[in-house]
């Protein structure tokens, strides 16, 4: 592993591991796990990006609702950011730094950007992880004073709330739904879209690669990514290295699933037959 990707992984979990993990920062170092060539300049100019969009809020603002159509306003209106169908076919969509220089992506990445930009002028802001889509609320949880920023920062009534709950899942919303999310939950589901995106595309395992293993820095993930990480390495030609990973993974379940840990040794075997 190239040198500054070692620093931006160390960065990444330690920023991870922080008492008050900041959403921005690990959504950038993922940014540049995809493009390298950003540096520590291109971070730090969507940093500034995100400082300089805070500034351009009125001052003054008070309440949630204003908030909200302020954001709008300046995010929605002024500045163009927004979603669209065709959001869900790129990688960029889920890339901060690609988020704010096109002012297109998907609705959890537009959140962030509100989030952020909210929190930096001082509004009481937070993310609401709906099934299937990713909305911003503002204010006390208990208000629901909730934006869209995917479509330009509309507010959602109760009844709009509702329908995108019972359009993904068919069933009415249930108020736990409606929790403010936790940045490392944030964190997660991008990176779940990431890996998603790349999964459906044999030749991008590079991607799947950085994403489960970002995933593998959280300080609390399911122990299967390593089975994970083992399976894109055989897909990538590295047959041993995935073989051991395996294997190693094999004996952690052993105990409490022997036959799925014979399976995988079954197939670590055939990963290194790959090499004959």
């Amino acid at each position: 592993m190239h040198p500054e990707s070692t620093d931006r992984r160390r960065l990444f979990a330690e920023e991870a591991r922080a008492e008050r993990p900041d959403l921005a920062t690990l959504c950038l170092l993922m940014g540049a796990e995809a493009d390298p060539s950003l540096g520590e300049a291109g971070l730090d100019a969507a940093q500034a990006e995100l400082d300089r969009l805070a500034g351009l809020l009125p001052y003054g603002v008070s309440g949630a609702s204003a908030w909200a159509t302020a954001l709008a306003d300046l995010l929605g209106a002024r500045h163009d950011f927004r979603g669209s169908a065709a959001e869900y076919q790129r990688l960029e969509s889920s890339l901060l730094p690609e988020v704010l220089r096109r002012r297109r992506g998907l609705p959890i990445l537009l959140s962030v950007v509100w989030i952020e930009v909210a929190r930096r002028a001082g509004a009481a802001v937070y993310g609401v992880a709906l099934p299937g889509h990713f909305v911003v609320g503002f204010g006390d949880p208990a208000e629901r004073i909730l934006a869209d920023p995917f479509e330009g920062g509309r507010l959602l009534t109760g009844p709009d709330a509702e329908l995108l709950v019972s359009g993904a899942t068919g069933a009415p919303s249930r108020p736990d739904m409606f929790a403010p999310a936790d940045p490392l939950d944030i964190v997660v589901r991008v990176l779940n879209n990431i890996r998603a995106w790349a999964e459906i595309r044999p030749e991008r395992t590079d991607v799947s690669l950085w994403a489960v293993e970002l995933c593998m820095l959280l300080p609390a993930h399911p122990a299967r990514l390593r089975y994970d990480r083992a399976k894109l390495l055989v897909r990538r030609g590295e047959f041993l290295r995935g073989a051991a990973e395996m294997d190693e993974y094999a004996r952690v379940v052993a105990a409490v699933e022997p036959s799925t840990a014979e399976a995988i040794r079954g197939r670590a075997r055939a990963a290194r037959a790959m090499l004959n």
